[in-house]
């Protein structure tokens, strides 16, 4: 059987069992096994064994449920109601006054969290209410808070991160410094465009209280716990003294030991910090081995080869096949999540990225933007369902008023493809 009538036949299983519904794991899982059962002699289920002990044993492995846990700790604490208080006073003199709290807190919690979805949900939760209250602009407030949330992708600890420098065989370490300059970009980018916005209609950020110098002071402390968490986890990395896993690990006491002397940290919302670390990593680690059982498959088929051989002979220069890699993952991020984009996606296009020349690790910066988007794209951004339960909003209508941060991010893509130096230059100074 001809090498397309496979590809079209893989596609086309897994186009059927994720439309179907099924979880996306499992139909990664079936899209492997029927594969090998139907165009190799290899046993299915034999290679299934190998995967699920060689995907699983690993102590970078140990550092994603560590980060996890870190951040649904933070979730139940009240650090991040402290941070809302701390950064107002801070945010009130600027064109836009508390929108700005989004992008900030945002940025400041996904330094701790890993996660875009508990970034979002966590901000949001705090931020909406009052927002709402003092009546700023929906679709502004909305959309900051949409695309903000996503910077918790990017912005190191990541747990997207780690998933592709262990499937790219990249350095963790050096993938979480090369995302600090870009999400710092980002997170400028988000401010600036609501700073032209409310500059261009002060309605839309309507005037509330005013702080004195000596206010914003005094709010200092509120904000101390995060940055406290942030300089531990990075610092300990960056300077050397912690892999990215003991540094997981300090990250979890550090959070535990904030919530003991903030007094937030219950035996209840201890235990629900627990339960929901196992269940989101349950729900990642079905995803990291069934997309390893697909890959193993295409791999077995010769298709990423045969792929990359056939790229290579349409002479391609090595931006076009940036913009076809652009358009594909934006297409992908419609009807997957981050983490089975990288997966199932690497051993088609990482040998393109490195045969073009690229480094593999400002690709893994790269991609992960492009998993950012697809947070906000519908109809399966996970941003948008958060925003929903949030606000009861019509998810349309989020997806809508996320648009001018869709068109950020893009912004940002062109900048480092243009300028790689941004994601490569602190790294480099790492590895020095």
């Amino acid at each position: 059987m001809g090498v397309g009538v496979i590809s079209l036949t893989i596609l086309g299983l897994l186009i059927l069992f994720l439309g179907s519904g099924i979880w996306v794991g499992l139909s990664l899982f079936l899209v492997g096994f029927f594969s090998f059962l139907f165009f190799t002699d290899t046993p299915a289920l034999n290679v299934l064994t190998n995967i699920l002990w060689n995907e699983t044993n690993s102590a970078t492995m140990v550092s994603l449920p560590l980060f996890i846990f870190m951040g649904e700790l933070l979730f139940r604490s009240n650090i991040s109601v402290n941070l809302f208080k701390g950064l107002t006073p801070w945010m009130s003199f600027l064109p836009g006054r508390l929108l700005h709290v989004n992008v900030v807190a945002s940025a400041l919690f996904a330094a701790v969290s890993g996660s875009s979805a508990a970034t979002t949900a966590t901000v949001g939760k705090i931020t909406m209410p009052e927002l709402t209250k003092r009546g700023y602009n929906p679709s502004l407030s909305i959309g900051s808070l949409a695309g903000a949330g996503t910077l918790g992708f990017l912005i190191p600890p990541s747990m997207l991160m780690i998933v592709y420098g262990i499937s790219a065989n990249v350095s963790i370490g050096q993938l979480f410094i090369a995302g600090v300059i870009p999400g710092f970009l980002l997170a400028l980018a988000f401010g600036s465009y609501i700073v032209i916005r409310c500059l261009i209609n002060p309605d839309l950020a309507p005037k509330g209280e005013t702080y004195s110098w000596s206010d914003r002071f005094k709010a200092l402390p509120l904000i101390v716990p995060v940055l406290f968490l942030m300089a531990l986890v990075l610092g300990s990395i960056y300077l050397g003294w912690a892999t990215p896993t003991e540094a997981a690990a300090i990250g979890v006491a550090g959070a535990v030991i904030i919530g003991v002397l903030t007094k937030s940290l219950t035996k209840e919302n201890f235990w629900d910090a627990v339960i929901g670390s196992i269940k989101t990593n349950c729900m990642i680690m079905l995803i990291v081995i069934a997309a390893a059982y697909v890959s193993v498959a295409v791999g077995y088929l010769g298709l990423p080869a045969k792929l990359t051989e056939f790229i290579g002979t349409l002479g391609l220069s090595k931006y076009e096949l940036i913009i076809i890699l652009v358009i594909m993952y934006i297409i992908l991020g419609c009807i997957l999540d981050g983490f089975s984009m990288i997966l199932m996606s690497l051993p088609l296009a990482l040998p393109l990225i490195i045969a073009a020349g690229f480094d593999p690790l400002w690709f893994g910066v790269f991609l992960i933007i492009l998993i950012e988007i697809a947070q906000i794209t519908p109809p399966v951004g996970f941003n948008l369902f958060v925003i929903n339960g949030l606000t009861g909003i019509n998810v349309g209508k989020i997806a809508k008023y996320s648009l001018p941060s869709f068109v950020i991010m893009l912004f940002i893509v062109i900048v480092i493809t243009a300028v790689p130096e941004i994601v490569t230059f602190i790294p480099k100074l790492m590895v020095g």
